[in-house]
């Protein structure tokens, strides 16, 4: 049997269950495995569980001695992470379990996304549940599936038959700051015809790589740019110099992930690569000054062809066009909470196949403001002769004046540690406003361990954050 690879860590029974979980592939759209594994997790220990047929979970606990008529407390996460890799990397995220490994301090993967985000919240429940000398109230357990890619399975998952009032999302990444309001969203899309022919002439090739990337909700105002941003002022550039036709441009997998590298290939008639590499250094230049971008590479290569299957220079031109005006980042800052983004947006996936498609994640806090910037996007849309699509709405969690797991939380946390956590709203987008919306009167809180650069290859997990978060729990499971 393979040496776990995170043994000696503590708490053991979380990180042996959180090894576990790496161990299955359990990217967004493909939870299948991990949820059947969680129902054979319920069936070892006997635990009543629910499994829908979008492969949502729940779990259903008895309080324990002493604590049985208490009200239940509901923990909640979600099953499916952000599958992103180095490119060097032979993983094959659909099939392989992640290469986890931890340096003393941080737990990680090689070449790969960690799937913290959240797994680490499905690793607590599971050793909360399976370990009997514990003392809780009853516990109710939601595990969802695809909040990554729209909240799909908060939006779908039935909770009639559960009982409690009280609930505590364990997907936040910073340790010591209790989340009790978040930003509603979507996903837009804008679709271009984008028919195609033989077109002969010099070939290149260009790259803009390296760039931070990042989660589009909790890093979208660190100063960091967006790699099809980037993408469509380069090609606006060459286009001033020499007609292009488009073969191919992809950038981003993920609509809610700051992209951080855009490729495109495309028929440059009259090309002088000399002047192009001049551009693509100017630039490059450029957003290394402007940005918190120190790494950014821009390129330009020859590719050795004299044509391909490319779009005309009109329609090359409305792509160039659309990337170019499509806003990105922060859109307004809220003013009853200093510091926080109100509403964003990120162009996070952009690729040419049989339309050319660009699509965006938008976020606020302000429902009136969502509408206003979609509408903006469908305007766009029209400006261009394209088309547009929403989907994965969800409404933004709203803070509530009076909330009574918020007031004990915040007692049982100055009790161990002599202080206050920091009370907070987030620009990112969680599942409690959807869950509020199935049952009525809901009081929700988000927490969770310190985590770095989630949906990225370098995220990691802290370590001694993982033990410090557990030992509250355990004590919050008391106060209740």
């Amino acid at each position: 049997m393979e040496a776990k690879k995170l043994a000696g860590l503590e708490p053991a029974s979380v990180f042996g269950y959180f090894e576990e979980l790496c161990g299955i592939p359990h990217g967004s759209g493909n939870t299948k495995m991990i949820s059947d594994h969680l129902v054979e997790f319920a069936k070892k220990h006997d635990i009543r569980y629910i499994q829908d047929e979008l492969n949502n979970v729940i779990f259903f606990a008895e309080g324990t001695c002493g604590m049985e008529d208490h009200w239940p407390v509901i923990l909640q996460g979600h099953m499916d992470m952000v599958c992103e890799k180095d490119e060097d990397c032979p993983i094959d995220m659909a099939v392989d379990g992640l290469d986890v490994t931890h340096d003393g301090e941080w737990v990680f993967a090689k070449g790969t996304t960690l799937g913290g985000d959240n797994g680490i919240a499905v690793a607590y429940a599971m050793a909360l549940l399976a370990d009997k000398t514990i003392p809780h109230p009853p516990i109710e357990v939601i595990i969802t599936v695809d909040e990554e890619t729209g909240l799909d399975g908060a939006h779908g998952i039935d909770l009639s038959s559960l009982k409690g009032k009280t609930l505590i999302n364990l997907d936040s990444e910073e340790e010591g700051i209790f989340t009790v309001s978040c930003a509603g969203g979507g996903s837009a899309t804008i679709s271009l015809n984008a028919p195609r022919r033989a077109v002969y002439g010099p070939c290149i090739r260009l790259v803009v790589d390296n760039l931070q990337g990042g989660h589009s909700g909790a890093e979208i105002h660190k100063n960091r740019t967006n790699a099809n941003k980037v993408m469509g002022e380069f090609l606006s550039r060459i286009q001033k110099l020499m007609p292009l036709c488009l073969t191919s441009i992809a950038g981003g997998s993920k609509d809610n992930v700051i992209t951080r590298t855009c490729q495109a290939t495309l028929v440059a008639m009259g090309t002088d690569l000399e002047r192009i590499n001049t551009i693509a250094e100017e630039l490059q230049a450029e957003i290394r000054e402007k940005y918190e971008e120190p790494e950014a590479t821009v390129q330009a290569f020859d590719v050795d062809a004299l044509g391909g299957n490319s779009m005309s220079t009109e329609d090359t031109a409305k792509v160039i066009g659309l990337l170019c005006a499509a806003p990105y980042g922060v859109q307004a800052w809220s003013e009853d909470m200093p510091g926080l983004v109100q509403t964003s947006l990120n162009l996070g996936v952009v690729k040419l196949g049989e339309t050319f498609n660009a699509t965006f994640s938008v976020r606020s806090s302000v429902n009136a403001e969502k509408v206003e910037l979609l509408e903006k996007l469908k305007a766009l849309a029209d400006m261009f002769g394209g088309s547009y699509s929403l989907h994965g709405q969800y409404p933004a969690w709203e803070y509530k004046k009076e909330s009574y797991v918020r007031d004990t939380m915040v007692k049982v946390y100055k009790e161990m540690y002599g202080k206050d956590p920091q009370v907070l709203a987030i620009h990112a987008g969680l599942e409690c406003g959807l869950l509020s919306e199935k049952i009525e009167n809901l009081d929700c809180i988000s927490i969770g361990p310190d985590m770095q650069d989630i949906h990225t290859s370098r995220e990691k997990l802290n370590i001694a954050s993982v033990r410090r978060t557990w030992e509250f729990l355990l004590e919050v499971m008391k106060a209740f």
